[in-house]
């Protein structure tokens, strides 16, 4: 194993210890949420942060990992490479940094994209005292996505109406159906909630506490699950006709893409945790990216999820079947392998030096 691919996880208790011990050395100052759930271990969950730099920096880089829970590794471990390397000391004077790791610790634990409540948290950061987005792609496809049984009849099946809807509504559609987050089906996958989860309101508390100062805040929100194997996409965050889309794409160049605009592997989706942002530090000029790395084929990573979530709602966790899928859902959203975690941190360092010299133009 590598040096880099050794700053990557075994779980999420593995994590956590690497990312505190990484941050220690470079001397941040830390802050960790309890999460009131328990991991499979039966292991306390926190959601922590570091910060560097002075406490009125007028500039702040913030990294975060584990939005969707499992997808926690490859932020994490792109952190703790950055922490090893001696990023925080690097960083321009007037300059700070705010890691947060660990935003859905329950997922990051338990293998899963969602969180304690079986909600998406990058669905769930809508108002919810106002009428939730529809989704009446997801309604037709609900029952196939979330079969009663996991058995060949079942899923032949579900293969066919999805099948069908696809050829009525083409290969992005269908995606869009099912990512895009739905407020219908608590059971379902991509579900937004139906309130403010835990994660919501707990980064919306570090966002006061540790941004309260800031002018500019930049943001890298870590993802994987879309795109060719070990690329980082590069998503922007909004109506690629404001602002703030403008100065994104001054950051980040062409390579930045927009769902809004079609150019992006992902479907447009409402209610992301980076709309928090500007809403708690509102004096700070925010520019918020989503980095997201490919892994394995669509199909693979969607089946991952109906299979996880069928596992949690009616499969048996100890089960030898239940193991395989755990198995199954880690590798399609953190692949075995040192060439996948080199990839990732090549790319997140990159990234960051993007992030770094916007925030200080």
């Amino acid at each position: 194993m590598t040096a880099i691919a050794a700053n990557f996880a075994t779980d999420y208790q593995d994590a956590r210890q690497k990312f505190c011990a990484a941050a220690a050395t470079c001397g941040g100052q830390f802050r960790s949420y309890r999460n009131p759930t328990l991991g499979p271990d039966g292991g306390r969950l926190f959601m922590d942060t570091v910060r560097f730099g002075e406490d009125d920096a007028p500039n702040m880089l913030v990294m975060m990992a584990a939005t969707h829970g499992v997808e926690g590794f490859c932020g994490s471990g792109a952190m703790v490479n950055w922490l090893r390397a001696g990023g925080p000391a690097k960083l321009p004077k007037g300059t700070g940094a705010l890691l947060i790791h660990g935003v859905n610790p329950h997922g990051f634990a338990w293998i899963r994209r969602v969180n304690e409540d079986n909600v998406d948290l990058n669905r769930n950061f809508v108002d919810h005292a106002k009428p939730y987005p529809k989704n009446d792609g997801y309604i037709e496809l609900a029952d196939a996505l979330t079969p009663r049984r996991w058995d060949e009849a079942s899923l032949a099946a579900a293969q066919k109406m999805l099948d069908s809807y696809a050829q009525k509504h083409g290969a992005f559609g269908q995606q869009g159906a099912i990512t895009g987050g739905q407020y219908t089906h608590s059971n379902g996958i991509f579900f937004g909630g139906h309130k403010p989860t835990w994660s919501n309101r707990t980064i919306r508390a570090v966002i006061r506490t540790e941004l309260g100062h800031a002018r500019r805040v930049g943001c890298i929100d870590f993802h994987t699950g879309l795109g060719p194997f070990g690329h980082g996409e590069l998503i922007g965050i909004g109506d690629p006709g404001l602002p703030a889309f403008a100065r994104q794409k001054a950051w980040y160049g062409d390579e930045l893409t927009s769902p809004e605009a079609g150019t992006s592997k992902s479907a447009v989706v409402v209610g992301v945790v980076l709309d928090a942002f500007p809403q708690e530090a509102p004096d700070a000029e925010f520019t918020g990216i989503a980095i997201e790395y490919g892994t394995y084929p669509v199909a693979e990573v969607l089946d991952a999820v109906r299979r996880d979530n069928w596992l949690h709602q009616r499969g048996d966790l100890n089960s030898a079947q239940g193991k395989e899928m755990k198995a199954y859902m880690q590798e399609r959203f953190y692949p075995a392998g040192a060439k996948w975690a080199e990839l990732v941190w090549a790319r997140a360092e990159q990234v960051i030096g993007m992030a770094v010299r916007g925030l200080n133009r």
